[in-house]
């Protein structure tokens, strides 16, 4: 399995088993997340005669104590931070333009910097609609995973800056 990790803070944000799209020439990765029960349990009816198992006809029951996560939040312990205003998702995107292209090298930063401004343009205008996530350090200079819901979904959609990410062999 492939993990991909921030090259700035080198928190795990992503892995190979999650189906990625790129935007914007490669740019952005688009991910889609799913809600999960964590924790709890569930029984299942394997067609056991009920009654000389003492138990009820339920056929699954769940247990009440599960809690219901986004499995990419949760895996990869994800920290849900403040929205952005305008003002505020600027002067970090700006912040993080400058720190990743300077970690980067030749035909990376190039490309990088020819498609980071569409890529910007699209996430400002659903900057309303994202949630945002930082990985499990906090890193102030870190990436920043944003979150929403495409019209009519139920399960949210990631978003990357896939220059931002190196993959790890573990």
């Amino acid at each position: 399995m492939i993990v991909y990790e921030d090259i700035i803070s080198g928190d795990e944000l992503l892995s190979d088993s999650y189906r990625c799209s790129e935007l914007f020439n490669g740019c952005l990765w688009e991910v889609e997340g799913k809600w999960v029960v964590k924790g709890g349990h569930i029984d299942v009816d394997i067609g056991a005669n009920p009654s000389a198992e003492g138990g009820e006809d339920d056929e699954v029951v769940e247990d009440e104590e599960g809690v219901k996560v986004v499995d990419i939040v949760d895996n990869f312990r994800l920290q849900e931070q403040p929205a952005y205003d305008k003002k505020q998702f600027i002067a970090w995107v700006k912040r993080y333009i400058k720190n990743l292209t300077a970690k980067l090298e030749g035909d990376k930063a190039d490309e990088f910097k020819k498609n980071v401004e569409a890529a910007t343009k699209f996430l400002m205008s659903k900057l309303s609609d994202l949630q945002f996530f930082v990985g499990e350090s906090m890193h102030d200079d870190g990436a920043t995973v944003m979150a929403y819901y495409k019209d009519g979904a139920t399960e949210p959609t990631f978003l990357y800056f896939a220059h931002g990410l190196r993959g790890v062999k573990h």
